[in-house]
Formats: C-alpha cells, sequence, structure tokens
C-alpha cells in the first residue's frame, strides 16, 4: 500500500519485545522472515520446529492487537487491512499488512503478515552502532568472523577467551550487544554498550554493533536465535559459554574456563595451573556483592576502564536507588509505618526520599480508576513506574498501596530492576480481624453491610506475598518498633548508612 493510503490506517504501538523483533525484521536480521508468523507456521513450529516451507527456526515471532482494532480490519481488501505500527512516543515506524488474524488471550487477538519500513526508524543512544547486517557484512574482511555474544560486561577471562579464539581462527572479531532489554541484575542497554568499549583495548581489532534482541527465558532457543540473527551479520563462528548448538549458522564454539595464573598474572586453562597458583573467577553475585558494598573490583579480574563503567552504573547500594513497597490490608498500619520511616530518612538526610501514600496516589495519579482487578493492577502499574524513576535517579520511593495481587507486585518489582535500582517487599501481615477492628475509615463495617462491594479481604482477595524481603505485624509491635524493624532490615542489607 502506498504511504498516502496509509494516512487513514489503524495505528499501534507495540509491546518493547514485539518493537525489538519489528526492528530485527526490518533490517533483515531475521532473514527470511519478513514480518510476524501467522497461524499456519507457527503451527508448523511447535510441530516440527520448522516454518511451513520447512525453513529451521528457533522460536515465535509474534505480534498482538487489541480486539477492538483486529475486528476492524478486512483481510479480504488490501485497502483496509494494513496497521501503522509506531514507537512509543507514537511516531510511524512500520506499515504491518496483516493476512491472519486470531483471538489469543484476555481481549488480543495475534496477528500475522508482512512488515514495510516507515521513515528511516532511527533513534536513541548509539545509533551510530546500529548497524543492518547487509551494512555490516559491507564491513567485513574477508574470512573468518569470530562472533561474540556480550550480553554482560567483560571480565579479564572472557576477554582472554576472546583473544585466544580470535588468535586460533585467524578471525575478525564482530560484538554483538545486546540492547533489547535490560540485562542480569537491570543493567541497562546503554551501561552495556558502555563497559564493552571500555574493553575494547584489551580485544583484537573488532566490530561492535548493537542488536535488539531480547530475552525469552529459553537458554536454548535464546542461543539458537542469537547463533541465527549472528549468521545473517556474517559471522562463521560464534563463541559461545552455553551449550554446543547444532541445526546450520555458525559454527559454535564452547571455550574451557580459564583461571588466574598468580605465578606471572595470566588466565589460563585452569587445569595446566597448579591448585595453589589457581585463582578462579569471580562469579556474577561475588562481582555483585563487591558493587553493592562499594568495593572495588579487582584489577587482576576486571580491568579498571570496565570496573569504573559498573560502579558508575550500580554504586554502593547506600548512593543507589531504591524502591521500598509495602503491601498489606487497609488498617494494617503500612501507611503509618511508611511514614515514620520517610520521617526518619528525612531527618537524618541519610536518603532523598519520596513517599507515595496509596489515598494521595488514588487522588493525585489514578483519580477516576476503580476496584476491579483491571483497575487495581493499573493503580500499582502507576505507582511502580513512579517509583522506579525516582529510584533511577537515586532516590528512594515508599510506596504504601494495598497491592493485593502477586501479579501487579511482581511488575512493580520488574520495573524498579529495569530501571537499576532495588526493590524492598514490605509485608505488613497484620490479620483481617485487628483490621476490621481498627477500621478508622469504616470500610468495612460498610462492606459487612453490603453498601460497597470489592473490599479486599472481605469480597475481593488479598494474595499474602511468598516473596516479601520483610514480614511485619502491627499487632504484634508498636508503630515505633515496626518503624525501627523496616530501618534495620535497610541499614543490614546497606540500603542505609550505619549509624557509629
Amino acid at each position: 500500500m502506498p504511504d498516502e493510503m496509509l494516512r487513514d490506517a489503524p495505528a499501534y504501538n507495540p509491546r518493547p519485545s514485539e518493537l525489538a523483533d519489528l526492528e530485527l525484521l526490518l533490517s533483515g536480521a531475521y532473514a527470511p522472515l519478513t514480518g510476524f508468523l501467522g497461524r499456519i507456521d507457527l503451527l508448523s513450529l511447535q510441530r516440527r520446529g520448522r516454518l511451513e516451507d520447512g525453513t529451521p527456526w528457533p522460536l515465535p515471532v509474534t505480534l498482538e492487537i487489541p480486539e477492538g482494532l483486529a475486528l476492524g480490519l478486512e483481510l479480504s481488501d488490501p485497502a483496509q487491512r494494513s496497521v501503522v505500527l509506531t514507537d512509543q512516543e507514537g511516531a510511524p515506524i512500520a506499515a504491518l499488512e496483516v493476512n491472519d488474524a486470531w483471538p489469543t488471550r484476555d481481549g488480543r487477538y495475534g496477528v500475522g503478515g508482512t512488515v514495510r519500513q516507515l521513515g528511516d526508524g532511527r533513534h536513541g543512544p548509539f545509533q551510530r552502532l546500529r548497524r543492518t547486517p547487509a551494512e555490516v557484512r559491507d564491513l567485513l574482511p574477508p574470512g573468518r568472523v569470530l562472533g561474540v555474544v556480550a550480553d554482560r560486561p567483560l571480565h579479564r577471562p572472557q576477554l582472554a577467551q576472546i583473544a585466544h579464539a580470535a588468535r586460533t581462527l585467524a578471525a575478525h572479531l564482530l560484538v554483538l550487544i545486546p540492547v533489547g532489554d535490560a540485562g542480569p541484575g537491570g543493567l541497562s542497554p546503554e551501561v552495556l554498550v558502555r563497559t564493552v568499549f571500555a574493553a575494547r583495548d584489551r580485544m583484537p581489532p573488532a566490530t561492535l554493533v548493537a542488536v535488539p534482541l531480547v530475552r525469552r527465558g529459553d537458554e536454548i532457543r535464546d542461543a539458537l536465535l542469537r547463533a541465527r540473527v549472528a549468521s545473517a551479520y556474517g559471522v562463521t563462528h560464534l563463541l559461545s559459554t552455553g551449550e554446543m548448538l547444532s541445526g546450520g549458522g555458525p559454527r559454535v564454539l564452547v571455550p574451557r574456563e580459564l583461571a588466574y595464573d598468580n605465578r606471572d598474572g595470566q588466565w589460563r586453562w585452569r587445569d595446566d595451573i597448579p591448585p595453589r597458583n589457581r585463582r578462579l573467577a569471580l562469579t556474577n553475585d561475588e562481582i555483585d556483592d563487591l558493587l553493592d558494598r562499594g568495593f572495588p573490583l579487582p584489577e587482576w579480574h576486571t580491568p579498571p576502564a570496565v570496573a569504573k563503567e559498573l560502579a558508575r552504573a550500580r554504586p554502593a547500594r547506600r548512593h543507589r536507588g531504591l524502591v521500598v513497597f509495602m503491601t498489606g490490608l487497609s488498617g494494617s498500619g503500612k501507611s503509618t509505618v511508611a511514614r515514620g520511616v520517610a520521617d526518619h530518612l528525612r531527618e537524618t538526610g541519610d536518603r532523598t526520599v519520596t513517599l507515595l501514600d496509596g489515598d494521595v496516589v488514588r487522588r493525585e495519579l489514578s483519580a477516576g480508576l476503580g476496584f476491579s482487578k483491571e483497575d487495581r493492577d493499573l493503580n500499582i502499574r502507576r505507582i511502580g513506574w513512579v517509583a522506579a524513576e525516582v529510584a533511577r535517579h537515586r532516590g528512594m520511593a515508599i510506596c504504601c498501596p494495598i497491592a493485593p495481587y502477586a501479579s501487579a507486585r511482581k511488575t512493580a518489582r520488574q520495573m524498579a530492576t529495569d530501571a537499576g535500582a532495588g526493590f524492598v517487599l514490605v509485608h505488613v501481615s497484620t490479620p483481617l480481624e485487628v483490621c476490621e477492628r481498627r477500621d478508622r475509615k469504616g470500610l468495612y463495617a460498610k462492606a459487612r453491610a453490603g453498601l460497597i462491594k470489592g473490599m479486599t479481604g472481605i469480597d475481593d482477595p488479598y494474595e499474602a506475598p511468598v516473596d516479601a524481603e520483610l514480614t511485619i505485624d502491627t499487632s504484634q509491635l508498636s508503630v515505633d518498633e515496626a518503624v525501627d524493624a523496616v530501618l534495620h532490615h535497610l541499614t543490614e542489607t546497606g540500603w542505609v548508612e550505619p549509624k557509629l
């Protein structure tokens, strides 16, 4: 359809993971795919691990749109089956010509069809690195190309493995940096790119490319997709720390584990070093612990430039953003405790604090929302987003909504993690009968009398957390004791500076 005919086409902003897939489709990184998969290909993929035409493919590439949008399309009419796909700001990215649509879940429809780019579609940090496969292949020298998917910072053991593989193969190095979502521990794509650049002087001559790959949560399928994308960029050999993969694409190399030899400061195959001289690489948990406590990463393990970028991105906990999320029944005391914690921290000046009280948020941020599950979830999502933004800028957000549903609390936790911040869930577990006796707002009495519906604990469920970092019961503790319990936890876990 010509671009001028798309002016009346409906527009839709896909989810972030779908936008990442869209960029890979448009760039040719998902070749031979030219669009989102329809039902025939998806069924064939489920049964045979191949598309309907026999092409091997590792996982579904799908798009869902709202039911109302799907039902408004006329698939038999080329002029009425197009959807303009936009970015989060509403700018057009691509035209989707829908040739298949089917109901999926919760008022959503899956759609399949080809996509065509609208405009240049380029914005955001490090655009110079977001080259298409064709552009990258034109830059590569002839011969072997060693690919590395740098989905986390490169420390000395990984850099030694890369150098050894490139030297052995006499290959040019191509580093693919996944920037489709936050990495392990909430490391943002921008920070990941900076850490890889910080290690560049420790690598053989290399070409660096930012690729909008996202993790699906299935390590095998993720690895297969990465191998497929790497092949599209011209990689002939792929260095991996996972399992050996097969099924086409580049040859995958699994290196042996390296260790630090304290005799001469070199990294070698661990079995070539006597045990008394062998020092194993730090685990991810050990690295995170050092950063959380504000200790420098040791130079024998991490190049100073990489360590500097990581320390900037993950400062000691006492200097990092934090979301303290208190959940409990109405009348449990969570708002009172939250105010006490906020007041103490403001008095001491230890942290910059933003208090997001449930009632205030309902009035200022979520006015107009009711108490259906959908509205409750949207309310928590709004609170979680604001709290994550506060924490992204190194502040502490203290939230105290009822938040009765585990899925919504999980979303709030993920928002904080994606912002590079901490998240502490506090369950104020005061029993229902105690909350009813308090009933300062008279809500329980009205609910028991049938005057209001959807009261949590009466005719609407409360899903008690199983993942809370701290549980307190204000029927067993005074307000001051409950406040002290929260502050003690924050101090013991490094989020607040201990007082001498």
